[in-house]
């Protein structure tokens, strides 16, 4: 059986195994990329780097279980690059043993605290986990992130499940600067804060302002570029124009940010293919596309965001490195429950 059979036999199986449907993948001239991020986001890069270096991507998309997926297709995986979003993944891939070392010298362009201190991974852009206030009843245009848990937001508060990755993310990042038993006793009032029992998205959170619900929402800053430019749901055009964004900790500490990113699979077949489409993604003019098209944060420093976004403020992302974070990310998902956060008020 030659490799390509053995490739393409191995793909027919996952599909059988994950119920996924596969496109066909070929090696020579081509790149087979596993991608959690929507295709509307991803194309304009693809198109872009096939125009630059000629190399066709052949990408499968699924929402869940690519890690899984590549770890039951062993020798046999296709996959070259996963491009996934939330630190949890990526350090979850390395955990799993289907990653290898990026060798690109443009991983150096990445800021330490986003990279895989062996290279296993990398950040490919940010994204702030921030305040939405409302225009109308808040005054206040600096906050931290300890400032949730103060008396005065009593009944004022809105976020989606505490078991999210988002927020999960949040509370990991917490503890890692913090500590555990100060992190239990902030999440403990921030709970009791809450204007209801948290429920749906980060969108909703910002309706939930509109509607007068609360007056700060944690949510994530792209959301407000998507609401503001949402043409088959003009609402949420209303629902952004009553909140504007405030980053929290911005003077001191910085703000909490989460990274879409992506990974070189340990079986790569075409592994310099791989380190070719990793240093793309991380070129200029990539980050700037990625920051246009999902009004996300660069990863390399010295890339302006969109315009949208630099209205909104100047991120100062917290400096921790998300593999610390990461650390941390049980723990927090065990004080969700403990303190059964997402029952709401409980005082």
């Amino acid at each position: 059986m030659t490799k390509f059979a053995a490739i393409a036999s191995a793909l027919i199986g996952a599909t059988l195994l994950t119920g996924l449907v596969s496109p066909a993948f070929a090696q020579s001239g081509e790149i087979n990329i596993y991608s959690f991020r929507e295709q509307s986001l991803l194309q304009p890069l693809l198109d872009k780097f096939t125009a630059e270096t000629g190399i066709h991507p052949n990408v499968l998309y699924a929402g869940d279980g690519l890690l899984e997926r590549i770890k039951a297709e062993g020798e046999l995986s296709p996959a070259d690059v996963v491009v996934t979003v939330d630190i949890g993944n990526l350090v979850g891939a390395k955990d799993m043993g289907i990653t290898q070392p990026i060798t690109t010298p443009d991983l150096q362009r990445v800021p330490a605290q986003f990279r895989d201190v062996d290279g296993d991974w990398t950040a490919l852009s940010l994204r702030a986990r921030v305040f939405y206030v409302s225009k109308d009843r808040v005054t206040a245009t600096k906050l931290t992130y300890a400032d949730l848990a103060k008396p005065e937001w009593k009944g004022r508060l809105c976020t989606r499940p505490g078991e999210h990755a988002y927020n999960i993310g949040l509370i990991a990042q917490r503890i890692a600067a913090t500590g555990l038993d100060a992190t239990r006793e902030w999440l403990t009032k921030v709970r009791d804060n809450l204007a209801m029992p948290p429920n749906g998205a980060d969108r909703e959170q910002v309706r939930n302002i509109l509607d007068g619900t609360c007056d700060l929402a944690i949510a994530n800053t792209y959301y407000m570029g998507v609401m503001l430019n949402n043409t088959a749901e003009p609402e949420q055009k209303q629902w952004a124009e009553s909140a504007r964004i405030i980053y929290p900790d911005a003077d001191t500490d910085g703000t909490q940010v989460n990274v879409a990113g992506g990974f070189i699979a340990k079986y790569a077949p075409d592994v310099d293919n791989a380190n070719t489409f990793i240093a793309f993604l991380l070129s200029d003019e990539a980050q700037e596309i990625y920051a246009n098209t999902n009004y996300e944060f660069p990863v390399i420093p010295g890339v302006e965001p969109a315009p949208l976004v630099k209205s909104w403020g100047t991120l100062n992302p917290s400096k921790i490195p998300l593999a610390e974070i990461a650390a941390h990310r049980a723990e927090a998902a065990k004080l969700v429950d403990e303190l059964k956060f997402n029952e709401g008020a409980q005082n």
